[in-house]
């Protein structure tokens, strides 16, 4: 076949993994298989410059293997430029399981996947992500020492989401600085999308200091039970991308600001905990600096679960953690300045700055 001639779609079956949009010169790419626990996992390694690749695992029930593909490529890349914008000396990676994490999820099942992590030799370290638990990471760490979150009576800094939460919130209000003039979120309008561990807790955060808080999840029961327990207003609407409210905040799956959404959103702050969620990091953030809507960049904001876990290997305390935390607060504010003055959007400015450290550090490896 004539390759000037050969569509996208050909060119991903011809090239399934190098030929996705996603891939972005990742390192190593893992396919794990096990028949008798039913385990289908991919490991994305996709940059190991700043130290061995940290990164949660995520299990989901992905409508095919293309979509936990690209999930994996994405949120392994995200997770390079969290550790390098946080300044954390680690790499970036991720793991997905393909699965039903309420019906398909074993202790065989997640040692088996520990063994695979094993197999890597700590060129990749695990952790919890959507569908995981702390005590799933126990049970990792049964067969393999590469794994952090873990439980505080084995020594583990324990569930990263409310420390996560943290550091949305603490972003939350640098944008609100930013975008309003000052960082009191009392009296402002927030719709919070998806309230599972870390958005329920952002929730909390928001309700403690007088915002009008407003949630949405897929999950019913779970809506009315984190709606009752805060006083929070359900969302009712047909379309709460177009929600009249002062700031979003995305906190379940990726890709929420794309081609459907961009154009409806009225609020002027964008600040959550989801991952990716730009689904054009270029194109879609463009229009929403055009539109005047301040984004805080997911990757910056949301690192306070990559600092909690961090912990393990850097074995730096509670307070050490929270300080790192609370100093997204200020990196954020820094983000949005460097954006202004380069005349880019705020998702580039967080890019360029990480990628600069990572590059620095390049240049430091290879004269040793």
């Amino acid at each position: 076949m004539n390759a000037a001639f050969t569509t996208g779609k050909e060119l991903q079956k011809m090239d399934p993994v190098f030929g996705q949009l996603s891939f972005d010169d990742h390192e190593q790419i893992v396919f794990c298989n096990d028949k008798d626990t039913g385990l289908k996992a991919i490991i994305g390694i996709h940059n190991s410059v700043m130290g061995p690749a940290l990164g949660g695992t995520r299990m989901y029930n992905y409508a095919n293997e293309w979509e936990a593909l690209n999930d994996v490529l994405r949120l392994s890349r995200g997770m390079t430029y969290k550790a390098a914008i946080t300044g954390l000396n680690i790499g970036g990676g991720k793991a997905v399981i393909i699965g039903d994490a309420k019906t398909q999820k074993t202790p065989e099942l997640m040692r088996k996947f520990g063994e695979f992590v094993h197999s890597l030799s700590g060129r990749y370290i695990t952790a919890e992500d959507v569908g995981m638990e702390t005590a799933d990471m126990d049970i990792v760490r049964d067969v393999t020492p590469y794994v952090t979150g873990i439980s505080e009576s084995r020594g583990g800094s324990g569930n990263p989401s409310p420390v996560t939460a943290y550091g949305v919130y603490l972003g939350m209000k640098a944008a609100a600085k930013q975008q309003f003039g000052s960082d009191v979120l009392s009296g402002k309008k927030v719709l919070v999308q998806g309230i599972g561990h870390v958005g329920e807790t952002l929730v909390d955060y928001l309700t403690k200091e007088g915002v009008i808080v407003t949630i949405s999840d897929i999950n019913e029961d779970r809506l009315y039970e984190v709606g009752a327990k805060y006083n929070a207003e359900i969302f009712r609407g047909d379309d709460l991308y177009s929600a009249d409210v002062d700031i979003y905040a995305p906190c379940a799956m990726g890709a929420t600001l794309n081609d459907n959404t961009v154009y409806k959103i009225k609020a002027k702050v964008i600040a959550g905990a989801a991952n990716n969620q730009l689904a054009d990091e270029n194109v879609h953030g463009a229009i929403l600096q055009e539109r005047g809507i301040l984004y805080a960049p997911d990757f910056l904001i949301n690192a306070g679960g990559i600092i909690n876990v961090y912990a393990e290997l850097a074995h730096y305390d509670k307070v050490e953690i929270m300080r790192k935390t609370e100093n997204i607060y200020n990196t954020t504010l820094e983000i949005f300045d460097f954006a202004i003055a380069n005349k880019m959007t705020t998702h580039h400015a967080a890019l360029t700055i990480a990628q600069n450290r990572i590059n620095q550090r390049k240049i430091e490896n290879s004269k040793k």
